[in-house]
């Protein structure tokens, strides 16, 4: 089947550029001599999880219970839930993945979840936990050394709980100025990160995983030659494998985006203003304000390499272009491909993807992960 052939709005990935973005990331891993651990809440695909799984990562990531459920059932066997779990309902349907033969571990910052923790899981079946550590974002994590100890001493006294090691996520590295800050951010994020790994360990537990990861911090990292923090044991990033607009700002090209939507221009109402029928329940109204991720508009359609506009703005089904240039180069029924500003929320309203290879469709691949968000 052919891309012109498909209807409109459609999501497709580039497999060879997807394919690269996967090999450069495991390669920068293996360079900096850690482990990869993609963080599958931007695929939200079994699918894509196996070709990160089969080119050397550890396991994968996901943010919710429920995109667990749904890795777990296919087969995928190494499971980290980058959240805090909280609630029984919730950790009984961990334990029963566990029970199933899944490797489930998931992040705690509360001694509320430690209690409740220990409502659920069994000697026999124990709870895997790392303990997130805030690092700049303010997010969640642990944010006082105090409340990290509490937290050690309350793990030491369950009988059902494995402690596993410290996370934490730099997303504030997002907003850095420009590549230097980047660095920086990401350079005290991993610091800080190391350091609770390094007082739990003069405590006298085991602290086998200190996890950290955003896909700008990396790439830049990657893109300079930066070496990691020594101490840090594992990556998480999650963008990387697709790309979008803010991405490709921080690094200075769109050469590795390997999403966009298909879009059919559907009206030339005026001299400038163009409309295609991808709107926001098709690219979301997502854009990123500051930084080196910081984006104009709602996306940005490449008809040459040398060659780009700007979606202007959206409505629930419309895109909106304003660009004398751009109403002159399309005519009505004509088909486009938009970068998304953030790829994440947009392969959340497809039911599937459509892998392409130049003008041709190779697998359409459900997204069995949608609206798992419980």
């Amino acid at each position: 089947m052919r891309i012109a052939e498909l209807d409109t709005p459609s999501l497709l990935i580039d497999y060879s550029i997807m394919e690269r973005n996967i090999k450069n990331m495991q390669n920068q891993a293996t360079a900096w001599g850690v482990d990869l651990r993609p963080h599958a809440k931007t695929h939200k695909m079994p699918y894509v999880a196996g070709l990160q799984l089969e080119a050397g990562a550890k396991g994968i990531t996901v943010a919710k219970t429920g995109e667990a459920e749904v890795m777990a059932a296919w087969g995928i066997p190494d499971i980290f839930i980058a959240n805090e779990v909280v609630g029984t309902r919730k950790l009984g349907r961990i334990r029963e993945l566990c029970e199933q033969g899944a490797r489930i571990s998931f992040g705690v910052d509360s001694l509320v979840a430690i209690d409740q923790i220990g409502l659920v899981f069994t000697p026999e079946v124990p709870a895997r936990i790392l303990i997130e550590v805030e690092t700049g974002e303010n997010r969640s994590g642990v944010v006082h050394q105090a409340d990290f100890i509490k937290l050690l001493e309350a793990i030491n006294r369950s009988k059902v709980i494995q402690f596993e090691g410290v996370f934490s996520h730099e997303g504030h590295s997002y907003k850095a100025e420009n590549h230097e800050d980047c660095l920086r951010l990401f350079s005290d994020a991993q610091r800080l990160t190391v350091d609770y790994a390094k007082l739990a360990r003069s405590l006298g537990f085991s602290c086998p995983t200190v996890s950290v990861g955003s896909t700008p911090s990396l790439l830049i990292a990657a893109i300079h030659g930066v070496p990691l923090e020594k101490g840090i044991t594992e990556i998480r990033p999650g963008t990387y494998v697709f790309m979008d607009v803010g991405q490709g700002n921080a690094i200075g090209t769109y050469d590795t985006c390997a999403a966009t939507v298909l879009a059919t221009i559907i009206s030339k109402p005026t001299a400038t203003r163009v409309i295609a029928d991808a709107g926001a329940k098709a690219l979301t109204m997502q854009s990123r304000s500051g930084g080196i991720c910081s984006t104009v508009g709602k996306g940005v359609v490449r008809l040459s390499p040398s060659t780009r506009f700007v979606v202007e703005s959206v409505y629930d089904e419309h895109t909106i272009f304003n660009d004398g240039r751009f109403h002159d180069m399309v005519e009505i029924g004509d088909t486009v491909r938009i970068i998304p500003n953030h790829i994440c929320p947009v392969v959340n309203l497809y039911d599937e993807v459509c892998l392409v290879q130049g003008d041709e469709v190779i697998r359409r691949v459900p997204i069995l992960c949608r609206g798992k968000i419980q």
